[in-house]
């Protein structure tokens, strides 16, 4: 099929679940034959590396500059626009609005393929126009996310938190309800976003895991040492982080004080560093090759609590035999039973217990982490991700034969 997929950011280099996420399904999905045309809305420029990475696997790549954060256009926009903050600093993009329409007028396409909520009204009055059928993919509940962050904000701010969410509910519902097709990456997130739009037609498509990158990595138990990798720009990964500094590892050093902890990730705040300056904590940031990083780990920690979808962390750590301790929040999707694949425990004082349970027991952390690696590699590959979604375009197809191309 003839594809035009549309990003709010370069799903290369890898930094974050979500670039995961885009990546290993365009490349899917391209090795499945599909004729694959990218129109990226990005913050950063396309230079060599990232078009030699995509080259294989798209027809195209169309990258136009999205307005920086901080221009006084964009402040304007994110304060007086209907939108919440983050679609409407997505979606003042005129340039690319023009370079869609022109894409939706000069060819055809067999499935149009809109990403997350907050990137969709550059698209909007075309799609209206040539009432093209198109699908429509979120990773999380976005309303539901931004809202479990409104409480950091400071206490003048929310008002303007309070605002903002309401924004966010109306425009959600607003396009969830337009779309022909919904993809949703945990049946949870599937529920929810059925309920918001009014029934339209929700599916699955789960997130997968390249289980040969990580098949050779051997967890090193006796380093005593925990791991915990994210990307920074993702509030719920910097309440992880708040979580497990503040309230886990202290309880741990208590119970075990030559545990360490590696924090890994990309935009790693340079503040943290003097927030918490115990020489226990290895700060390490965005790492090319984390195969290396999980081989010097004892055990993954994800206490995770607001997100949604299914972390693409946790399951790399569990196809790399790591022994993980999780939040229910952090297994959600996954299907991992306590005790089985995971320790989970959703307070501080029982993530504490449940880490120094592992660590003095290498014999049960490897269990722990052999079973994790099976369950991956039986249940979480990106070659049923892909087929999952192939099965969303022969619904997107078959909608456009019963309605002669019209949505």
């Amino acid at each position: 099929m003839r594809v035009l997929w549309t990003l709010p950011y370069l799903p290369w280099p890898i930094t974050s679940g979500g670039k995961a996420r885009q990546y290993h399904l365009i490349r899917r999905m391209a090795q499945r034959g599909h004729a694959i045309t990218l129109l990226v809305q990005s913050k950063t420029p396309a230079d060599d590396e990232v078009r030699a990475a995509l080259a294989p696997w798209v027809e195209r790549l169309i990258v136009l500059p999205r307005r920086a954060l901080r221009h006084p256009r964009t402040l304007w926009r994110a304060a007086t626009s209907p939108m919440p903050l983050l679609a409407s600093v997505n979606g003042d993009a005129p340039a690319l609005m023009r370079r869609f329409e022109h894409l939706l007028d000069s060819e055809s396409w067999d499935v149009v393929q809109i990403e997350h909520s907050y990137g969709f009204e550059p698209f909007a009055r075309a799609l209206a126009r040539r009432r093209q059928a198109f699908v429509l993919t979120e990773h999380n509940v976005e309303s539901s996310l931004g809202a479990a962050t409104y409480g950091k904000w400071p206490l003048w701010a929310r008002p303007l938190a309070r605002y903002d969410q309401w924004r966010a509910v109306r425009w959600e519902r607003k396009v969830l309800s337009s779309a022909d097709a919904i993809v949703a990456v945990t049946e949870s997130d599937a529920r929810a976003l059925s309920h918001i739009s009014g029934g339209r037609p929700t599916f699955v498509v789960g997130n997968g895991v390249d289980t040969q990158a990580f098949a050779s990595v051997h967890p090193d138990a006796a380093a005593c040492s925990v791991l915990f990798v994210g990307n920074f720009e993702y509030a719920p990964n910097v309440d992880a982080v708040e979580c497990l500094l503040d309230d886990i590892m202290p309880r741990l050093w208590r119970l075990l004080p030559q545990a360490r902890l590696q924090v890994c990730g990309h935009a790693l705040p340079s503040s943290w560093r003097e927030r918490w300056p115990d020489a226990r904590v290895d700060w390490r940031g965005y790492v090319e090759h984390l195969p290396t990083v999980q081989a010097q780990a004892s055990v993954f920690v994800a206490p995770l609590r607001f997100g949604g979808g299914s972390k693409l962390k946790v399951l790399e750590a569990m196809a790399a035999g790591l022994p993980l301790v999780s939040t229910r929040e952090g297994l959600s999707g996954l299907n991992a039973q306590d005790g089985v694949h995971a320790r989970v425990a959703d307070t501080a004082e029982a993530q504490a217990q449940a880490l120094a349970d592992v660590l003095s027991d290498p014999v049960r952390a490897a269990a722990l982490g052999a079973a994790a690696r099976q369950l991956v590699v039986e249940r979480f590959d990106w070659e049923a991700s892909a087929q999952q979604l192939e099965a969303v375009y022969e619904h997107l197809v078959g909608l456009r034969a019963t309605t002669g191309g019209l949505a």
